[in-house]
């Protein structure tokens, strides 16, 4: 039996999002992709294209579960609250998509694809290729949900 997890990687700027099938231990690439909103566009007009985005994605790829990166708290308030608004719409998304959400410490992400949870980005783009090859990532934020989606099909509950 297989599963197809979503992992999304929230921010307001380039939400990425990534798809992955679960066939036993075997994980392969379903698809990935980002969401850029205009900074110049009005804060509700920018979390309504990421909701119209993140719903078509939910639409297209019909995951069973979902996986979302947790807020890490920036130096700059203002950055945070921003990662705030997206990763709610985020959640909300999911939500409305009838999937069960479970929340991942960016520490805990990288440790899963990696093995340490110090690891930079190279490092789990490297291994992204390793685990999923033949996979074109579209970028950076794409990479991070990706692993996110791995990270939980290593750490959900089996029934």
């Amino acid at each position: 039996m297989s599963v197809i997890i979503l992992g999304l990687d929230p921010s307001l700027s380039c939400t990425g999002w990534g798809v992955i099938r679960v066939e036993g231990s075997r994980i392969s690439h379903v698809a990935n992709g980002q969401v850029k909103t205009d900074a110049r566009a009005a804060l509700p007009d920018r979390l309504a294209h990421l909701d119209t985005v993140l719903a078509a994605v939910i639409a297209d790829h019909a995951p069973a579960q979902a996986a979302v990166e947790e807020v890490f708290v920036n130096d700059n308030p203002q950055s945070t609250l921003k990662l705030a608004h997206a990763r709610g719409v985020a959640l909300l998304a999911c939500a409305r998509g009838g999937l069960p959400v479970a929340e991942y410490a960016p520490r805990l992400v990288k440790k899963a694809i990696v093995g340490t949870g110090g690891a930079a980005k190279e490092q789990v783009q490297a291994m992204l290729r390793v685990l999923l090859p033949g996979a074109q990532v579209a970028g950076a934020d794409a990479a991070d949900a990706l692993a996110v989606a791995i990270c939980h099909a290593n750490h959900r509950p089996r029934v």
